[in-house]
């Protein structure tokens, strides 16, 4: 069984609000959604279970979900924090999941097509 893939269009990131807005667009979370990184990881930790409601979009219990983000050597040095928290909450959701005795489910694709520093 393949894993999902999403596209995250890193290039319509540019704060916090754009961060949440392209997140809670591309995989549909729910409307009561928190615009916060404890929700993304709320809503992310769940992706496999779409009896939970949290999102639209799901990966597979075998397989999980790839969050693609394409060549963002741009979006990591435009939204530092925004890219980091994507590397750190995706390892956290991976991290909740095992602690919980479930396989990890998120994978990242991504490449920076220069050094960030």
């Amino acid at each position: 069984m393949k894993p999902v893939v999403v596209k995250i269009p890193v290039e319509r990131i540019h704060d916090w609000d754009t961060f949440h807005t392209v997140f809670a667009e591309i995989l549909g979370f729910p409307k009561f959604y928190g615009r916060n990184m404890n929700a993304w990881i709320d809503c992310m930790t769940s992706v496999d279970c779409p009896e939970d409601g949290m999102s639209e979009v799901h990966g597979t219990k075998e397989a999980g979900m790839i969050l693609d983000l394409g060549v963002c050597t741009e979006f990591a040095r435009r939204c530092p924090q925004q890219y980091e928290a994507i590397l750190d909450s995706v390892g956290f959701v991976n991290h909740r999941r095992m602690e919980a005795g479930e396989e990890p489910v998120l994978s990242l694709s991504f490449w920076n097509a220069q050094p960030l520093k």
